[in-house]
């Protein structure tokens, strides 16, 4: 026979399967969008990856609670040094993506 205790167990299973199946449907969203942010600046992106670091609860513009996740991922110009970059999602949607100050490969002085 099958007791609540069973049921809260299969319960959370399929919830926590449920979250990692969301959360990686998330983070192919955010990695889409980095790639291509880093194609249109002409950056490349390294690793061809990125790294949550970040994770909680913030409301939408609607007032609903959303799971906010802060991925970090590096980058570089020139292939000769790397730099720091983050992409925010609330939700699937994407808040932003903010790089570090970097050289330009045209002129070395120059910091974007």
């Amino acid at each position: 026979m099958i007791s609540l205790s069973d049921i809260a167990l299969l319960l959370l299973v399929v919830l926590l399967g449920y979250y990692f199946w969301q959360a990686q449907g998330v983070r192919d969203i955010a990695l889409r969008a980095t790639r291509l942010y880093c194609q249109r600046e002409n950056l490349q992106l390294l690793d061809d990856s990125i790294a949550l670091r970040a994770l909680w609860v913030k409301r939408d513009p609607k007032g609903r609670f959303r799971l906010w996740r802060g991925y970090q991922f590096e980058f570089t110009v020139s292939g000769e040094e790397r730099y720091v970059g983050r992409t925010v999602t609330l939700g699937r949607f994407i808040e932003g993506i903010q790089v570090s100050p970097h050289r330009m490969p045209d002129d070395d002085r120059t910091l974007h």
